[in-house]
């Protein structure tokens, strides 16, 4: 058994990736999925496409690899976190599509507890009470569907992220689990005593039999049972994405940082085996458990990253495929004054604004196609500085070097513009898909495919190093006109 299958199931498509004992990518498989937004700020999944475009890249990973079960040591899952599903435990069937993490549909549910529980829900979390999290979209699946909460109290129905539904499917039923790094993303898990919390619980009025056992990250927790081309490999890795991230990138030591380019940008530092509290509004949560140990991440949180590619593909037209932005935002020299602010699911860190809105800024007749997706580009970097300057403050040490990856890495120019204005070498990892890479670890280290850590570490390489090449008055001038674009979006939610 010498390889590794990473299961890795994102917010816009569903990917995986088959790893040999290396840390190498042999083989890949990605899949699109529908996006369904059934009211303004409303954003769901089927349930159904997210299982079958799992699986169909699954197959294909392997069969590309020319693989078969008897050649996987393990599988490693990573998922989107905070999105919810519910289904009924005898049938499988979900109650309803998936709300996903940035569905604000719950925001005014989250104003009123906000004002009573905020303190302690903080306390208890290390999370803002915010619709993007898990435990107000459950509350409202229990509250609005007809009957669903007196099934829910019968134990008629189980719950969770699709780290969960995942493992769901692959063992028929038999295994009902989650992990602490998707558990602490619910609003409802206790990250000092590591368990559902029953007063979260009595908060949002949702009850402890619907949820999965928390179970460890890295640990031997089954056998796939279905489908039968994935029959008998142990499931021995989940974590949610970013946190799968955190340990691709090999940042095991406290102070290490990376930040990941997905559909959101997610920059997380490891701080060690006990949570750290926050004075600038960053997140405090799970990073992973082995062998009995919890380590601990704070987290800044940008809801739209590389999700406004699609946004230009998709609703301006404006580009055919992802891919072209570079290009398109590279036959300019600038934006030509505009700025971008994609709050299209309201604001995260520092913000943490869910009724702020997206703007464009700064447009004149001589504005083109070409400027938009240059501040579209740029609005990524710049929601990064907001990231590392909070980071900064709270850790008390300026980061001297930042590790990226994901889609959007393969950017040059975006990274070139992140080096510029934060003024720090930006190191682009060689294995772009950290998040799988780190769901593969975490599988391989509880099956003996990986000895430890030090071995992991041994692994990782950089691809690329891009440093800065404007002055730091010059960046504080981006950043500066940066942050009067978006005072302006906040205002404009405000009214």
């Amino acid at each position: 058994m010498s390889y590794i299958l990473a299961l890795d199931q994102g917010t816009t498509s569903s990917r995986s990736i088959v790893f040999n004992q290396a840390g190498e990518a042999v083989s890949f498989s990605q899949r699109e999925f529908r996006q369904i937004f059934p009211r303004p700020g409303w954003v769901e999944h089927d349930p159904n496409e997210i299982w079958q475009s799992q699986l169909e890249t699954a197959i294909i990973a392997m069969q590309k690899a020319g693989l078969t079960s008897a050649d996987l040591a393990g599988i490693g899952i990573t998922n989107q976190r905070e999105t919810v599903i519910i289904w009924d435990r005898l049938t499988g069937k979900p109650v309803h599509n998936a709300i996903v993490w940035q569905d604000r549909r719950t925001s005014a549910m989250c104003d009123a507890i906000r004002n009573d529980y905020a303190a302690v829900i903080y306390a208890k979390t290390g999370l803002e009470v915010d619709a993007y999290f898990s435990a107000s979209k459950i509350k409202w699946l229990l509250d609005t569907i007809p009957g669903l909460r007196n099934e829910a109290g019968s134990g008629k129905l189980a719950a969770g992220t699709v780290d969960t539904w995942l493992v769901w499917k692959l063992t028929d039923g038999k295994l009902h689990i989650t992990d602490p790094s998707n558990a602490s993303r619910t609003m409802l898990f206790n990250i000092h005593t590591l368990a559902w919390d029953e007063e979260l619980l009595e908060i949002f009025d949702i009850p402890r039999s619907i949820l999965p056992e928390v179970r460890p990250s890295s640990e031997l927790a089954g056998e796939v049972t279905a489908p039968q081309e994935l029959r008998g490999i142990p499931i021995a890795g989940i974590a949610g994405d970013q946190q799968a991230a955190l340990f691709g990138q090999a940042c095991f030591s406290a102070g290490a940082t990376k930040n990941t380019y997905g559909t959101g940008c997610f920059m997380l530092q490891n701080v060690g085996q006990a949570p750290a509290e926050s004075n600038h509004r960053l997140l405090s949560t799970v990073g992973w458990q082995i062998g009995g140990i919890t380590e601990y991440a704070l987290e800044g949180s940008v809801f739209i990253g590389g999700a406004v590619m699609q946004w230009l593909r998709d609703s301006l037209g404006i580009i055919d495929n992802s891919a072209d932005i570079e290009a398109l935002a590279g036959s300019v020299p600038d934006s030509g004054g505009i700025y971008f602010v994609p709050a299209f699911a309201g604001l995260g860190t520092p913000y943490w604004d869910q009724e702020a809105r997206g703007m464009i800024i700064g447009i004149t007749r001589g504005t083109g196609k070409a400027h938009i997706a240059r501040a579209a580009v740029e609005s990524i970097a710049f929601q990064t500085a907001d990231l590392l300057a909070a980071m900064n403050a709270d850790s008390h040490v300026d980061l001297t070097e930042l590790r990226v990856d994901g889609g959007a890495t393969v950017n040059d120019s975006l990274l070139q513009f992140q080096a510029d204005i934060l003024q720090i070498p930006v190191v682009r990892s060689k294995t772009s898909e950290t998040t799988a890479l780190g769901a593969a670890y975490l599988a391989g280290l509880a099956v003996g495919f990986w000895a430890d850590k030090a071995e992991l570490a041994a692994q990782w390489q950089a691809a690329g190093r891009f440093e800065p090449t404007i002055s730091q008055a010059g960046a504080n001038e981006l950043i500066d006109r940066w942050h009067e674009a978006v005072n302006r979006s906040l205002k404009w939610a405000a009214v």
